[in-house]
């Protein structure tokens, strides 16, 4: 991502809407989610990881980097 930008395409990222991207890592424990956000371009603000079980992202997941999103934003 230093070298890349925020943004890597398909299949390492993806965009779920209003600035918040998805990163998908594979290791020995499984497939590693992190979700992540960017401030003025060039921070890459780290939100929230977890390890993927089912084919979609849990709901509960996602609500927990929107919610620190929008807390890192506003105190940014």
């Amino acid at each position: 991502m230093k070298v890349y930008g925020s943004n890597l395409g398909e299949p390492h990222t993806s965009a779920f809407g209003d600035g918040l991207f998805e990163l998908r890592i594979k290791g020995s424990d499984g497939i590693a989610r992190v979700f992540y956000c960017t401030l003025t371009g060039k921070r890459i603000i780290m939100l929230h990881s977890f390890i993927k079980k089912t084919q979609k992202t849990p709901p509960a997941e996602r609500k927990k980097a929107e919610t620190r999103m929008k807390e890192v934003k506003h105190d940014w």
